[in-house]
């Protein structure tokens, strides 16, 4: 199966994305991360208010193979989480980079360290 990273996102090398829209930052975990995971069972996010700082872990990903820690892309409150893929995770492999989104942060500084698609493409290609 070939795996889909859409130009307009950007990638982390802890395998989520972003997708910036002004400082509203949408977050949510790559194809390839779900490929990796397999049936993905349960998710934890934090709640609408909370603050997320860059690199510290917001949530965990559970799936039929393994836990797998989520970790902030930036800093910044949740103005949003998606109860829909809380409720059903599985809906996760069906559409990550739209309908699959984990939270939206309005975001407080800036967003480091993240990759094209081309070049995520190239950083999983090998796994």
């Amino acid at each position: 199966m070939a795996m889909e990273f859409p130009s307009d996102l950007q990638y982390l090398d802890s395998h989520e994305y972003v997708r910036v829209e002004g400082d509203t930052v949408t977050i949510g975990i790559t194809a390839f991360a779900i490929d990796q995971l397999g049936d993905v069972v349960f998710l934890e996010l934090p709640e609408v208010g909370e603050s997320l700082t860059k690199g510290e872990t917001f949530g965990t990903i559970e799936s039929v193979k393994a836990v797998e820690d989520l970790y902030a892309a930036a800093s910044g409150e949740v103005l949003e989480r998606n109860e829909d893929i809380i409720e059903s995770p599985e809906k996760l492999a069906e559409d990550p980079y739209v309908a699959g989104w984990l939270l939206k942060i309005k975001l407080d500084g800036e967003i480091e360290g993240a990759m094209s698609a081309e070049a995520y493409g190239a950083l999983v290609q090998g796994h």
